[in-house]
């Protein structure tokens, strides 16, 4: 039989009842990035279509547990595009060097290829649905106005009132024409940057 001192010692010992809670966020929490990790994977190694079945083998969870994060697959694009957006944004938002617009034009090109190259597996694989979710429709039409935003903020009044050059523009530096660049022609990423800076200049040149 314990003795008093000990049963005492037992009585006052803190009891932490939020460890198993706190054991159980955790590997909830760890397996929630396994299924990031996995979306990845499969979207940079070209799979376009996923499925909960795939992204589930990949992260070496159950299929179960993918719908317990995620009850959709919409839910793992949104954490995709939110991956993607907080690794672009600092390079959107870093201030240009060039004084003059035509300068900041050709930043604007060079910064463009390096962020279209990243993105372009994510992006893809995100056009694949959005005809199916009003999320990356959404999430698609966003993405174009910050493009055109961006362009726009350092084009000079002349160029802008220019409808159709100010289109061409838009079109050129777009995401979209790197991707039929990058998949459809071909073309390597430094070539398809080069194409992109000559169609630009020829555009804007003797404006």
């Amino acid at each position: 039989m314990k003795s008093q001192k000990a049963l005492k010692r037992a009585d006052s010992a803190p009891v932490d009842d939020d460890a198993p809670a706190d054991g159980r966020r955790m590997r909830s929490e760890r397996s929630r990035r396994q299924i990031v990790e996995a979306l990845f994977k499969l979207v940079r190694e070209g799979d376009m279509a996923l499925s909960a079945a795939k992204v589930a083998e990949t992260a070496g969870v159950s299929l179960r547990t993918v719908f317990r994060h995620f009850e959709e697959m919409d839910v793992l694009y949104r954490e995709m595009s939110a991956r993607m957006e907080a690794e672009i944004m600092p390079i959107v938002m870093q201030p240009f060097d060039a004084r003059d617009w035509r300068g900041r034009l050709d930043q604007l090109v060079a910064r463009r290829a390096g962020i279209y190259e990243k993105i372009m597996p994510m992006k893809v694989a995100s056009s694949v649905r959005r005809f199916q979710s009003d999320y990356l429709m959404d999430d698609y039409n966003r993405f174009l106005r910050l493009e055109r935003g961006g362009l726009q903020g350092i084009l000079p009044p002349h160029i802008l009132n220019d409808r159709v050059l100010s289109a061409a523009l838009e079109m050129v530096t777009g995401f979209q024409a790197w991707r039929r660049m990058r998949q459809d022609q071909g073309l390597s990423a430094a070539e398809a940057e080069e194409v992109m800076a000559a169609v630009v200049n020829r555009l804007v040149s003797k404006r």
